[in-house]
């Protein structure tokens, strides 16, 4: 994808110093800290150049790579090369914070210490870090060093261990609250993955990793997979219809009754007439089935509600009246890994949040009811009311995007 409107110059990182001499305002958390390993490396603190590559080792990397050389490679494309003044041959990686905006013909790549270990070239020298930024620092490349690559690699990384975190861009978000409203719609997500939530240049966990997770996740292959399941998600139709009905006739009899509590039974019944009034002439087993399912749904909602209930993810008295939250959740989502996997433009990108963030205003109150809304979800469509990993993941998650000081929903009001 080429678009005209998608091109810029902004192909490697470029942050300087301010002019004035001022601190440097960091991206993120994560720049800030070796921002300040660097400041203590320049000040002749032995350990500080050694804690800066411990911090690498843990947080990963990630290389420019060609979108040609990326496609296909899996993430095992070619180090990209770059050669100074002197000869010496340098690669540059970076830290997620400090990346450019997507560009249409250079994808990063996530990688780590052990990673770069694996591809290094024996002729290049120099593994550059942050390159063109205030926490740029230098790594010599030869046999011993990358020794210690493979080590601190072996002690430190783990896949998932800068998961289950709020990240929060300081500096280059978004400003537009609409935007910020439909990307804070992806709280649960971003929480779980460790991903900064306020965010358009999405780069996720690298192109290779975006695709494969769009492949394997949603069956996406390319751009109209992507267009496709886009639009079934923000017009909520990936979710099942059953749970979107049971909720709606009870909706109803709330309004109608004027009371939050509705008679189990009552529920039940007027969901099956409403079914049987809407199926017309269906077969008669098929309609009974039909209605079986759905009575045996309105119980599985209210087993749940009573346990969020006690784990104050509803009010005493709450009962959520929309799933809807589980597509626009992840509809925020698959957005961002669209534009991670360059299947998406950047105003398409903007478009899908904005609509998202439009769907969260029109069907909840408050982000609380739309948490509760996307646990129901998630709940319904993998946990089997084991009360296991699906939900007590997601809840820990919940528990935080509520309370943390830079919590997306702390941060932009739903309305």
């Amino acid at each position: 994808m080429h678009a005209e409107d998608e091109m810029h110059d902004e192909i490697l990182p470029l942050l300087p110093d301010p002019d004035d001499g001022a601190p440097w305002q960091a991206p993120a958390l994560r720049e800030q800290r070796l921002y300040e390993l660097c400041r203590r490396d320049e000040a002749g603190e032995e350990r500080a150049h050694y804690e800066y590559l411990r911090a690498v080792a843990v947080e990963g990397l990630y290389r420019p790579v060609t979108l040609p050389a990326a496609e296909g490679s899996e993430g095992a494309a070619p180090l990209t090369i770059m050669t100074l003044e002197d000869g010496r041959r340098v690669v540059p990686a970076y830290t997620v914070g400090v990346l450019p905006r997507p560009h249409p013909e250079v994808v990063y790549e996530f990688t780590t210490l052990g990673g770069l270990d694996v591809l290094w070239p024996d002729d290049v020298d120099i593994l550059l870090v942050n390159g063109g930024t205030p926490c740029a620092r230098w790594f010599l490349a030869d046999g011993d060093e990358r020794e210690v690559w493979r080590d601190l690699h072996a002690e430190l990384y783990e896949p998932d261990g800068t998961c289950d975190r709020v990240e929060t861009r300081w500096t280059g978000a978004p400003e537009d609250e609409a935007v910020l409203r439909g990307l804070a719609c992806g709280a649960h997500l971003c929480y779980a993955n460790g991903d900064a939530w306020n965010t358009l240049n999405w780069h996720g966990a690298g192109y290779a990793n975006e695709a494969e997770g769009l492949s394997d996740d949603w069956g996406v292959e390319d751009r109209d997979d992507w267009l496709r399941t886009q639009e079934r998600l923000l017009r909520c139709e990936v979710s099942a219809w059953q749970w979107h009905f049971v909720l709606d006739v009870r909706n109803l009899l709330a309004r109608e009754t004027r009371s939050a509590r509705i008679d189990p039974v009552a529920w039940r019944d007027h969901v099956e007439t409403a079914f049987r009034a809407q199926a017309g002439e269906a077969e008669a087993a098929d309609l009974d089935a039909h209605v079986s399912i759905l009575r045996e749904l309105v119980g599985e909602v209210m087993r749940y509600e009573a346990r969020f209930r006690a784990d104050a993810l509803l009010p005493p008295d709450g009962y959520v009246r929309s799933v809807a939250a589980w597509d626009l959740g992840r509809a925020s989502m698959v957005a961002r890994r669209g534009r991670g996997a360059r299947y998406a433009t950047q105003a398409e990108l903007r478009d899908a949040v904005e609509r998202a963030g439009h769907g969260a205003r029109a069907a909840y109150g408050s982000w609380a009811e739309f948490s509760a809304g996307y646990v129901l979800g998630r709940c319904l469509h993998f946990d089997e009311e084991t009360f296991g990993d699906w939900y007590t993941t997601v809840l820990e998650a919940h528990r935080v995007l509520m309370t943390h000081p830079e919590s997306p929903w702390a941060t932009i009001p739903l309305h």
